[in-house]
């Protein structure tokens, strides 16, 4: 379904709304494996952001900065009936709830591997690695699938961004590829992101949390979010990758649900 914005969300169960952020390349589907969890408490929207997914870039060109994605979001919400969501977000997605944090504009944000805690020199790392595997996503999808349905292959393709590739379906895995190799908004996201480091200051609940195999923003980057978010409460996922909520759906539900702060009855 679409919202009058112009972007594609998934949206299923009851309860306090949350707001689901990818990371830059990815799509709704990066969540799938917790988002029947977490709609057991919540009203989840999971988005496809602007350029990315099955979401247009809209008319009027893509946001320039962080600021006029937070603004995109919260023209979002408010056209969805959303009053101050929880939020939670991977990568990209993740600073984009942490800002959204930061403007007062969601009731809680939890944020994976955050970006907004790097180097120049490790953001360049970061998106060199996921500019590769976009180029690879390139390849014909009877060899992606010859690929991904190879375990010793899969691990080798995708073991820069998950740390248990093997645990994600050959299906998912296939469109993940599609969605890497169709995001039109991927240059200039990167672009617009290079000079980008998180220094707002929420007042509502926050939870960071990385994986501690993270190879895509590497988990010493959790040092500095603990710097600059001393208020925050800070995780660790022990054996996750960049993209956690394939690598452990539990763990990342249970994190998620401790900070919106609504569990099952």
């Amino acid at each position: 379904m679409s919202a009058p914005v112009e972007v594609v969300f998934e949206r299923r169960g009851a309860g306090p709304a949350l707001v689901l952020l990818h990371g830059i390349g990815h799509h709704w589907g990066a969540w799938l494996p917790v988002l029947d969890r977490l709609a057991e408490t919540h009203d989840v929207i999971a988005v496809d952001l602007p350029g990315f997914g099955r979401s247009p870039v809209p008319t009027t060109g893509l946001p320039a900065d962080m600021p006029g994605l937070v603004a995109g979001m919260v023209e979002l919400f408010a056209a969805l009936g959303l009053e101050r969501p929880h939020v939670a977000g991977n990568s990209l997605g993740g600073a984009i709830a942490l800002e959204l944090a930061a403007a007062g504009a969601v009731s809680s944000a939890t944020a994976l591997s955050p970006a907004g805690f790097c180097t120049p020199r490790e953001l360049r790392w970061a998106l060199t690695v996921l500019t590769l595997h976009r180029n690879a996503a390139r390849l014909p999808e009877p060899v992606l699938r010859h690929l991904f349905a190879a375990p010793a292959l899969r691990a080798l393709a995708m073991g820069m961004i998950l740390a248990r590739p093997n645990r994600m379906a050959l299906d998912v895995a296939l469109a993940d590829a599609r969605a890497l190799r169709q995001a039109r908004a991927f240059r200039a996201v990167a672009r617009a992101g290079r000079g980008y480091a998180f220094a707002g200051a929420p007042t509502v609940p926050v939870t960071v949390a990385w994986g501690t195999r993270d190879r895509i923003l590497p988990y010493r980057q959790a040092a500095l979010a603990r710097t600059r978010l001393p208020a925050a409460r800070h995780l660790d996922l022990p054996g996750c990758g960049h993209v956690p909520m394939h690598d452990d759906p539990d763990l990342v539900t249970s994190v998620i649900l401790d900070t919106t702060g609504v569990r099952p009855a």
